[in-house]
């Protein structure tokens, strides 16, 4: 067998194309294991796109810190996210965190002291409030509000889900 031969190109060909199927896999497998997930921004502002990649337009900035977002699907270093307001777009992974955090929804959320939502009322928050997000149960989750820690029902806060 010549080293320059028909043959020998389609081998290689084949070898190439069998390297490349065994490394894209593991890509594909870790891009769709992980979501949908919950995630919230880190500090810096925060470009939302209409497509994933720098060359798309940028349809809105957050800047809010915490903000909970609900990451859709994930392309490389691109998340598919969904606010509050059911605004989606694509983000860079850099720009978020698993920290999870919630915001109140709909109407003012009462903090109470026991995780079934008994005990004493602590306080209210009003809509558009973010705190930390704990362990939740069936109707009630740990909330923490700038370290005022408590328990809102799940169904009053966006993230919880």
């Amino acid at each position: 067998m010549r080293r320059g031969g028909p043959r020998f190109a389609f081998l290689l060909v084949l070898g190439l194309f069998v390297l490349g199927l065994t490394m894209a896999a593991p890509l594909r497998a870790a891009d769709g294991e992980n979501g949908p997930y919950w995630a919230s921004l880190r500090d810096q502002p925060a470009n939302l796109r209409v497509g994933p990649g720098r060359e798309y337009r940028i349809s809105w900035v957050y800047v809010r810190a915490g903000l909970p977002l609900k990451v859709l699907r994930m392309i490389g270093g691109w998340r598919l996210v969904e606010d509050i307001d059911g605004a989606r777009g694509w983000m860079l992974a850099q720009f978020l965190t698993r920290n999870r955090t919630a915001t109140v929804k709909g109407a003012i959320a009462e903090i109470r002291e026991n995780s079934d939502g008994s005990g004493r009322l602590l306080w209210r928050a009003e809509p558009g409030v973010t705190g930390k997000l704990g362990e939740c149960g069936p109707a009630w989750c740990k909330f923490d509000i700038d370290g005022r820690r408590g328990f809102v029902a799940k169904a009053a806060v966006w993230g919880a889900e």
